[in-house]
């Protein structure tokens, strides 16, 4: 085992044991997003209250697609953010602020119809904004949309060949502003 899955090992350790002791005393929300799950691309969230007007969510996102038109789409991406609602938890608009990151073998958008994909990982920061409605006494809807800044650091690879392209020593870097989050969660409270 490298260090670099030691590394990512740790870390979802700690967001486990971190998201138990938060979601253990208070009221929790599962929630799956109904668009993903249309494209066979899982985004689970799960989202407890902090306080009246304020909740802790984390949420994963992960394609297992090892080719779309020859090229991988494989990638994860998690999401810890903290949210404020404007009337209560869980009710109306609201507003939140993330970190995430992720990893990714995929093929950019701005790379499609080429011999070309990247291999690499990501950190976001940004913000997210959105609104609850509620269906019943335990099942609610909620709209989202979420962008800022991405910051890449990837390997570019021939995908006839699967060499390097990109000749940079390293890693290549990229950032740019962007929504990168969205969608349409289907919520049940626990």
């Amino acid at each position: 085992m490298n260090l670099s899955s030691k590394k990512v090992q740790i870390s979802l350790l700690f967001l486990f044991l971190l998201s138990t002791v938060l979601f253990s005393n208070g009221q929790t929300n599962l929630k799956v997003n109904v668009f993903y799950a249309i494209a066979a691309v899982p985004n689970f969230g799960i989202e407890t209250k902090l306080g009246k007007h304020t909740s802790f969510q984390i949420d994963v996102t992960t394609s297992f697609w090892e080719s779309i038109n020859t090229a991988p789409q494989k990638f994860v991406l998690l999401f810890p953010e903290f949210r404020y609602y404007t009337k209560e938890f869980g009710k109306g608009f609201y507003i939140g602020t993330h970190i995430g990151g992720g990893s990714y073998k995929l093929q950019k958008y701005n790379y499609w119809s080429t011999d070309f994909y990247q291999k690499g990982y990501n950190i976001m920061y940004g913000i997210t904004t959105g609104y609850q409605f509620l269906i019943n006494k335990k099942w609610y809807l909620e709209v989202f949309i979420g962008g800022g800044s991405s910051q890449g650091y990837y390997k570019g690879y021939k995908i006839s060949t699967n060499e390097r392209y990109d000749g940079a020593d390293k890693f290549n870097k990229s950032g740019e502003w962007i929504l990168y989050r969205g969608g349409l969660m289907l919520v049940y409270q626990l």
